[in-house]
């Protein structure tokens, strides 16, 4: 045979060989590509369902109701409990299978501080314009009332599990509070915590620690191979594993000492970044008042519906803060405090901690600064970022990386204890391993997904897991507010017999 035949039959092979080969791969590719569209559209449509009118208007209508019935105790006591809570800080640690209530607080303030105070506001205000920061302020507000009712009647249910550690959340004041006949709620609520907990707490942390990371990458000139983001997501699904089964103390250990540190880095490098642009803060914040209720005015009429800009910010502000989802519940059940109010207190400061200082601060630091913003669309962590480099310099894009790395790492641990939880109540605290290593293994599946639709997915989940929690919250409310009066009397009480040490008056007025 020459050697011409012989490259002709190669040829021949390769071509009708491999062809059908190549054509088979072709096709599934397209197949995947259709049903990632076909998803896509589904969790959109959900999204809308989800987070329509009555969604909004239910939690607005209970936060407002259960502000009354406390009588604004938020913005009455928020003087007290922020100085209750800081007065407390140094506590020592509880005993085995308990928290202090300051690594509870830590817990639950590493699943609210997350991706979604930096990238999720930029969403906010890319899709809503800044008006809607105007409308997660307000959530917020009322947030304050509906997590500290939420807290209280964790700690006032809770109960021992077969480790002796304690165990609560909307699940077991569903269970012990409303009796048998609502036991199928509480199981409705971990299904969905758990659906929740691992779109929310942890997909949608990574994906958004992913995008930074190789976007910094990609600032120092450096190739972003195709398995990077995979990469990234096995080794923090490695990380994740290994804190969480060392047990609930050392997740709180941790927590305490990274939580304080990142959030704290952030903030002074957020307030340099405003104090640079200050002539611009005033602007800033008149584009968040006028835009909350003319958005068209702000964004040039990109952004033209004021409901499009109230449904953002009150969607991204309950997955930032968590009031009314019964999340952070789960973690001040595991605290070592006595008295349930004191521990309620808690609530209003993780909300003012995680809307009113952080998400206010990423707002400001994208509205001074001056980045461009395309209204109308979807957009993640880089609108801050870009703030970072204009002040700081382009050295600033590792260090918003690794704080952002922190964020999204402090939630996924945070979220998972959360998981554990909920999957205990369903099926036993014998096999909550599994339950860890899947996870864990999710973070290598939030590392490659798309942007904008992880956002829906995990506030859509969050949507669904706020209905059996708040419906339980109303109904025990009433359990609430004699637990506010044994307080004030407690602390009434204390405060004559200082009083009387030092000789004054006193009439129990201050209180």
């Amino acid at each position: 045979m020459t050697y011409s035949k012989c490259c002709s039959s190669e040829q021949h092979f390769f071509t009708y060989g491999f062809l059908p080969l190549h054509m088979v791969l072709q096709k599934r590719q397209v197949v995947m590509e259709e049903l990632q569209v076909s998803i896509g559209d589904w969790i959109m449509g959900f999204h809308s369902l989800v987070w329509g009118l009555p969604m909004i208007a239910v939690l607005f209508i209970i936060g407002i109701y259960l502000t009354l019935r406390s009588k604004f105790l938020q913005v009455r006591k928020f003087g007290y409990a922020m100085r209750h809570i800081l007065g407390h800080l140094g506590k020592k640690s509880g005993q085995e299978g308990e928290m202090t209530s300051f690594q509870a607080v830590c817990t639950a303030l590493a699943s609210t501080i997350g991706t979604g105070n930096i990238a999720g506001v930029a969403g906010a205000i890319a899709i809503g314009g800044p008006g809607a920061i105007f409308w997660m302020w307000v959530s917020a507000l009322f947030g304050m009332g509906t997590k500290f009712f939420e807290i209280v009647l964790a700690v006032r249910f809770r109960e021992k599990n077969a480790n002796g550690d304690w165990v609560g959340g909307p699940m077991y004041y569903i269970k012990n509070g409303l009796g048998p006949n609502w036991y199928w709620l509480a199981k409705l609520f971990c299904v969905c915590g758990i659906l929740a907990v691992l779109g929310s707490g942890c997909i949608t942390q990574v994906n958004t620690m992913a995008n930074v990371i190789c976007q910094t990458m990609e600032q120092y000139h450096l190739k972003v191979a195709q398995g990077t983001k995979l990469i990234l997501g096995a080794v923090l699904a490695l990380l994740t594993g290994w804190v969480l089964l060392g047990g609930i103390q050392s997740l709180g250990a941790l927590l305490e000492k990274m939580v304080p540190l990142m959030a704290g880095a952030y903030l002074i490098l957020g307030v340099g970044i405003i104090v640079v642009n200050f002539q611009a803060l005033p602007s800033a914040l008149s584009s968040i008042f006028t835009g909350a209720f003319t958005p068209q005015a702000v964004t040039g009429g990109v952004v033209g519906s004021l409901w499009k800009t109230l449904r953002c910010g009150v969607a991204r502000g309950t997955f930032s803060n968590e009031a009314g989802q019964g999340t952070s519940p789960i973690a001040h059940a595991s605290a070592n405090a006595k008295d349930p109010v004191e521990q309620g207190l808690y609530g209003i400061f993780e909300v003012f901690v995680d809307t009113f200082l952080i998400c206010t601060l990423s707002a400001l630091i994208i509205l001074c600064s001056g980045v461009t913003i395309s209204y109308g669309r979807d957009a993640g962590a880089e609108l801050a970022t870009k703030g970072f480099y204009q002040v700081y310099g382009n050295w600033s894009g590792i260090l918003m990386a690794g704080i952002l790395s922190c964020f999204a790492y402090s939630t996924v641990l945070g979220w998972g204890f959360y998981g554990v939880r909920c999957w205990e109540f369903l099926f036993g605290s014998k096999l909550t391993k599994p339950f860890l290593l899947v996870y864990a293994s999710t973070a290598m599946v939030g590392a490659t997904m798309e942007l904008g639709l992880v956002w829906k997915l995990g506030e859509t989940l969050n949507g669904l897991m706020s209905v059996p929690n708040l419906i339980a919250v109303v109904m025990l409310s009433r359990v609430v507010l004699p637990s506010i009066k044994n307080y004030r009397v407690f602390s009434a009480d204390k405060r004559r017999e200082v009083a009387k040490r030092r000789k004054v008056v006193y009439d129990g007025s201050n209180f």
